[in-house]
């Protein structure tokens, strides 16, 4: 009997310089432990010009996590923060009660051909937190863990796998890491989170022997222990972490256990009462349809 219980499709969104697939939250499944939104984009390499260009958006009770396999992102936000992620590094923004962000291609790079390969997730924040303070972190790539054996080299992002602990905050249990594999070699799934999925991002792999096509998310039974493999070398994604009880909302850039919550931050997007982020205040992405809409989900 297969481990791997559910399998994930994305939805694709051509952009035109790259691609995006979203595998979470789908008409199948909403959540996988606290990773509520999963978009892996790329890889691709953008042309000469603006390249990344991702106006100031709002986002309320949940936590941003960006990840970069290829690339680079200058990210601002209305608490003041610039910070430039580049690969093997995490940025980690806490909306709580609200922020404003935008990511844009660094200016160094805008005008030369530039590659764009990596994950945004969005992890909802656990009762009792929703409303907490904004915040936002960047873990270097030389403070998160690396397990390195027979040619596997396992990068710790968030929570506690292999017996070792990523520094990145984490608001409820929460396991996610990147897993690149060499040719013939096998690692164990860490089998102690409550919810877990694999999604595979490049090369080939198989989770006990079951072949895995890359973009799919690929949910593994809570207890099971399976082993993650690859013939030819591949890269491949953990993710997941402690089930939600209560049920969480979804609308546009906002996440919450409460529809009113959402109602009153659609509202007040609206009506231009979010921060501004400084040193990006001109322009912003208006609240779909350019008025507020009923929670229906």
């Amino acid at each position: 009997m297969s481990a791997i219980t559910q399998t994930i499709t994305p939805t694709t969104h051509d952009l035109g310089a790259f691609k995006v697939r979203r595998v979470l939250p789908s008409r199948h499944r909403r959540m996988v432990g606290p990773f509520i939104f999963v978009d892996e984009f790329g890889p691709a390499s953008m042309p000469e010009g603006p390249g990344m260009a991702v106006r100031p958006h709002p986002h309320i009770n949940l936590a941003t996590v960006t990840y970069l396999f290829e690339g680079a992102i200058d990210h601002r936000d209305s608490l003041g923060t610039f910070a430039t992620i580049r690969p093997g590094a995490v940025n980690l923004m806490t909306a709580g009660r609200g922020i404003v962000h935008s990511e844009r291609s660094p200016l160094e790079i805008r005008d030369i051909e530039k590659p764009m390969f990596g994950m945004q997730t969005w992890l909802a924040l656990p009762d009792g937190k929703e409303e907490m303070d904004p915040a936002f972190e960047n873990v270097g790539t030389a403070d998160l863990p690396i397990i390195e054996d027979s040619g596997v080299k396992a990068r710790i992002i968030m929570g506690n796998l292999w017996g070792q602990t990523a520094p990145t905050t984490c608001y409820v249990e929460t396991i996610y890491a990147d897993m690149l594999l060499s040719a013939g070699s096998a690692i164990p799934i860490d089998a102690e989170a409550d919810e877990r999925a694999v999604m595979l991002v490049d090369g080939e792999g198989a989770l006990d022997g079951v072949s895995l096509d890359k973009y799919q998310l690929y949910v593994i039974a809570p207890g099971a222990k399976v082993s993650l493999s690859s013939g030819s070398g591949g890269r491949a994604m953990l993710l997941g972490g402690e089930a939600f009880a209560s049920e969480r909302h979804v609308w546009w850039n906002f996440v919450s256990s409460s529809k009113e919550r959402i109602e009153q931050a659609k509202a007040d997007w609206f009506e231009g009462r979010f921060p501004v982020v400084p040193g990006d205040p001109d322009e912003f992405i208006p609240l779909p349809e350019g008025q507020p809409k009923t929670v229906t989900d």
